[in-house]
């Protein structure tokens, strides 16, 4: 929208084994090439990383108590872009279902 300022928000902390994490999926995605470098950008948004969901297992403590303890198989590298979302222009324009492009397409030949 017309009337935003752009957002510079500060960076939150992360402890030097997180930001290996994010160093490393910064570095991929660099090289897949689905981001590139800019420097000149007004927008600024945090980056955080959560732990990936996995499996459960039970560990006893020191009192010989049984404890749930969520196991972590790795990091999902997330961008919080709300402030951006809030300026962006909503599209009124919602794309069509896919089923209704296949029944359109269906018996035409190209």
């Amino acid at each position: 929208e017309e009337d935003f300022e752009p957002a510079v928000q500060h960076q939150r902390r992360v402890n030097p084994k997180i930001h290996d994490v994010i160093k490393q999926e910064v570095l991929k995605l660099l090289d897949v090439g689905l981001i590139y470098p800019i420097s000149d950008s007004p927008w600024v948004s945090p980056v955080h990383c959560v732990p990936k969901k996995g499996g459960f297992t039970v560990v006893e403590n020191k009192d010989n108590e049984l404890i749930l303890t969520r196991l972590v198989t790795g990091w999902r590298t997330c961008i919080d872009y709300r402030k951006l979302n809030e300026a962006t222009r909503k599209d009124h324009f919602p794309l069509p279902f896919m089923d209704q492009l296949i029944e359109r397409l269906a018996g035409n030949q190209y």
